[in-house]
Formats: C-alpha cells, structure tokens, sequence
C-alpha cells in the first residue's frame, strides 16, 4: 500500500483496507482504467446505465438533473450493475436545488456570507445533503472555497462566500458539517483557486495571479485549515498558478504553464507535499476549454493522473478517452505507483462510505423530504437575513405601495437560450409578490417578449420606443428595475446588456420617477448602473428572496445582509 489508510480522510479499519487491497489486486487493467473516470450520466434508461458500468467499469457518475423519481431509479441501477459501487456525485452548491428538479434551492454561497453567520452555510450543507442522499448520491461538488478578490469575476461572483479567506473557510467549513450529517463525501473547488482573475475557466485556461505569498495567506488559508480537518476530496481547476509553478515547479517558459489539473508541481508538489493532502483528487469538467486548450485530448486524459489527479471528470467519447488512458497507462507516462495510489485513494472513500458491503438499499421513503416545507422554511430564513441594501441616497426607503401604488416593472434578462421557452417564470413571481405588497404593476414589455410573441424585423425599434416624459411620470408612482444576468460557458465575463440596442429598458427616468433596482444574482451591477441611488442585493431568483426583498423595500422587514467593497467596483460614481 501506497497511502496510509489509516489516516484521515480515509480512517479505515482492517476489514476496510483488505477490500481495498483485495479488490484492487483482482482488476484487471480495463477495470482499473474504468475507475478512473467519473460519467456525466445523460440519459436514466436502463440499457445505458448498464452498458456503461459493465462495458467501461466507470468509478463514479454525476447526473443530468431531472426528477428525483427518475434520479433514484437511475442511482439504483447503477449500483445494481457496478460490479464495484460507485461514488455518485451530485453539485450541492446551493442545496438540493442541484439534484433534482424538486430539491431546495436553500441559498448561494453569496447569500450565505451576506448573513455573516455560518449556521446559513451549514443549513445548506445539510439539506443539500439529506436530498441528494435521498436518491442515493453519496458525494457532493462542493463547497467552492473560492476567494472572489476580483469584482469582475461573475463565473464564482455569487457561488463563493465573499472576499475574506477567513469567513471562506468558517462558511466552507459549516457547509461540510452539514452534508456530512448525512454520511456525504464532499469535494472543495477550485484548487488553487478561482476568483482572482474574471475569465472563466469554462472557455479558457484560468489564471490564478497571486504572489506564493500572497496565496499562502489566502487560498493556502483556506485550503489548508479544511484539509487539516480531514476534507476527502478535492477539484482541480484548469487553473494556472504561475507564480509557484515559477519558484518551485521549475518551469522557465510561459508555454509550459499548465493549469493545476496537468501540473505536477500543484497536484503532487504544493497539494500532495506542502498541504499535507492524502484525499482524491479530481480533474474539473474534462469538456471546459481550461484544459482543451492545454494539449492534444490523448495527452490530456493520461497527463492529469499522471500529474497527480485520482479521478477524470466527465467523457468526451467513452471508448476513445478508455484507450486514451490504457495507451497512457502502457506506455508509462501513467506509472505504475501513480495507478496504484489513485486507485488506493477511490476505493479507500468507497470503503469509508462502507461500498466495501455493497451499495445500502435505497428507501423510497427519502424521497418525501426533497422540498418539504422544513427545508423550504430555511430558505426563507435565510433570504430574510441576507437581502442587502447597498445603497439609498435618494432616501427612498421605505416605500408606501398606497401612497405609490402605480408601478412599472423593468425585468432585465439575460437572453433566452429560446425564445420557444417563453417569458421567465421569474418576471410572475416578480410581479405577484409586488402586486402582493399592494402594487398595482404594469410590465414593461421587452425585444424579447416581443419575439416570442411575433418574431419581426420591427421589434428592434419598437424596443426603443419610449413615452413622452411627462406622461410618464404623470403615470407611474416608482419605478422598480430587476435584473437577472446569468449563465457561464458562453462568455468570460456576465454584464448587463439590455434586450436591444437603443432599448427603453434603458434607465432614462431614473432621475424623473423614483426608481428601486434589485439584483437577483451578480452583486456587482452597480458598475453598469451607478445611476440607480436605491440598489439591493437579494442573489437569486427565488421567490423567497423576492418576497423578502419586498417586503424590505416596503418597511415590513429590515434589511440584515451585509455586503463587501467588492459591490462599489473600484468606482467612485458607484457610490453616488
């Protein structure tokens, strides 16, 4: 044996480590291979699960979110026909929301550090938990400890605790608690970190720009605080860290930078020897372009065990990547001992998870607590105590819905994927729960709704229509402006971009009827909108944090979250 699996994260027993050593001893090369990747599962029939178990022995598998119905009969399939049970994973990020369609969307990690109190990352932790182990996962992606340094960041902007390392790793810390109530594995990402430039690793290689010093005291902070607590897992980022790959990894020219999941000297230097690390690792997504872009496909799949990775994250091909890995296995660029240790610390968390006895049976029974009113009821708590007021220098707040009850909704979007989808089901919730605090709402209607009610080369213009000023204002009361950018893979940075060009989405009557902007996600709109003198931050699109954010702007209910200086974005009109 390789790895003491004695020793934390594993602490096995001898019962536990002769089924790591047994099982490994009789695999055959094909099997051992097959232990090494985890399927992004795309279908729950039958005859798919089965074929890939039995033909490609995968390791592990993360789903595609649908029902948790479907989800806990393809969980049970595939530990039916996995000769060895899987580690089957799921992204808790935000609760149970990342499960199934009727999980819990309990809070972002944003939220979590807006409310300053650990107990709201720890619910998170929790009910992620109890939900994804109701449909037997048993291994979560999550928590993210990265350190949001940079404000343009909106790839980890509100999928991260905030700005302070210290607060990252209580909050990352609580949310572990949590999950692991429910004897769930959990995986810290993105080693070495994310956040401190603003592209996303999604499209390109990320870059972690610190100084050794300066991420010693930061993500090493974090990164090394869980790890001495006994964390299991860890994701690699396709992620550079040039600055140690300089100093310690002995890299001399920029094109032998690698991100961590294809370098050595952050893998098996600074994680595995400085960090003290003896849990799995695992490669990011295998499709993202932070590693696409890094070499050849048949070398990348190899080169990532090699550089010390235990698992590979998702196929491109199954059986083109499976040969990618036995060629590399064969022609030793995957060493023997490095196949060993990575199949030692796979097996040594299936046994912690005691897999060593079989998959447990499923009770169908769990499944009645995914979205039950308790975990609903958390969510609200939580939105009560992070919706933040950044601003209000117009002294607008509070506003009396009878003494300006005529409102005129903005709702700025993102564009749709398709305009077949229809009109965001959050623009109702927006407008139900304003109508619900006594206003009467008229809906501003943009390019997109005009598309999807008749798609014509004329709606361009008709968007940039606008009323005359004195009419509007002798119309509307105040003005409420909710944004909800989102979305990542697509493009490096998310701003705010109006529906068209010249559009009437744009703030113009800012200054001529009182006007109030919510942001329903990123906390750093006030760079495109500094013109808005009433900004909040309420970070998802949940009708809890809608209503509570409501019901704030209208004095039923205080405003408790805090923000960090990452909101003002280095500007100083941002404050006015």
């Amino acid at each position: 044996m390789i790895t003491n699996l004695r020793a934390k994260p594993y602490n096995l027993d001898d019962e536990q480590i002769r089924w790591v050593e047994s099982t490994i001893e009789s695999m055959s090369d094909e099997e051992k291979i097959g232990q090494l990747f985890i399927n992004l599962g795309r279908s729950t029939d039958e005859a798919y699960i089965r074929d890939m178990v039995e033909t490609y022995h995968i390791g592990g598998t993360r789903f595609t979110e649908t029902s948790a119905e479907k989800i806990y009969e393809q969980n049970r399939l595939y530990q039916k026909y996995s000769k060895i049970p899987l580690l089957i994973a799921a992204n808790c990020e935000t609760g149970g929301d990342g499960v199934c369609k009727e999980g819990t969307m309990v809070a972002t990690e944003a939220q979590c550090g807006a409310t300053g109190d650990p107990r709201a990352a720890y619910e998170m932790g929790r009910i992620g938990g109890i939900e994804a182990s109701a449909v037997g996962c048993n291994w979560t992606f999550g928590p993210m400890a990265d350190i949001v340094f940079n404000w343009r960041n909106t790839i980890v902007n509100t999928r991260s605790f905030g700005n302070d390392p210290e607060k990252v790793l209580e909050m990352s810390r609580a949310y572990i608690r949590g999950m692991h109530e429910s004897s769930m594995l959990v995986c810290t990402k993105h080693f070495p970190g994310d956040g401190v430039e603003e592209r996303d690793q999604h499209l390109v290689m990320g870059i972690n720009h610190l100084s050794w010093e300066e991420w010693e005291a930061s993500f090493g902070r974090v990164y090394g605080g869980l790890i001495d607590d006994g964390l299991e897992a860890i994701m690699a980022g396709h992620i550079a860290f040039p600055d140690y790959s300089r100093r310690f990894g002995g890299v001399t020219r920029d094109v032998d930078i690698m991100p961590a999941t294809l370098a050595p000297e952050l893998i098996n230097g600074l994680l595995r020897t400085r960090l003290g690390f003896q849990g799995l690792v695992v490669t990011d997504a295998s499709h993202m372009g932070g590693l696409l872009g890094a070499m050849p496909r048949s070398l990348q799949v190899p080169k990532a065990i090699a550089a010390g990775c235990d698992m590979f994250l998702f196929f491109h091909d199954p059986a083109e990547d499976i040969r990618y890995m036995l060629d590399g296995y064969r022609s030793g660029i995957i060493t023997e001992q490095r196949l060993q240790e990575a199949l030692e610390h796979i097996l040594g968390l299936k046994a912690k998870l005691g897999l060593h006895k079989g998959a447990a049976p499923l009770a169908r029974e769990g499944l009645g607590r995914i979205g039950c009113p308790e975990h609903v009821a958390a969510a609200e708590r939580i939105a009560d105590e992070s919706i933040t007021l950044v601003k209000d220098t117009q002294r607008l707040l509070p506003v009396n819905s009878q003494q300006r009850p005529r409102a005129r909704l903005y709702y700025i979007e993102s564009a749709p994927v398709s305009y077949s989808d229809g009109q965001s089901p959050v623009r109702g919730i927006i407008a139900e729960e304003l109508e619900r605090a006594g206003f009467k709402v008229d809906i501003n209607e943009s390019y997109y709704d005009m598309e999807m009610k008749e798609s014509s080369p004329w709606n361009k213009f008709k968007a940039m229509d606008m009323p005359p000023v004195e009419e509007f204002k002798s119309k509307y009361d105040i003005v409420f402006v909710f944004v909800h950018m989102k979305g990542y893979a697509q493009e490096n940075n998310v701003r705010v971009k109006f529906s068209a060009a010249h559009s009437n989405e744009f703030p113009w009557w800012v200054r001529e009827v009182p006007t109030v902007c919510v942001s329903l996600n990123y906390t750093n709109h006030l760079f495109d909108l500094p013109m808005m003198q009433t900004f909040i931050n309420a970070y998802a699109p949940t009708r809890a944090c809608i209503r509570a954010a409501i019901e704030k702007i209208t004095g039923r209910s205080e405003f408790k979250g805090s923000y960090n200086d990452n909101v003002w974005c280095e500007s100083w009109d941002t404050h006015r």
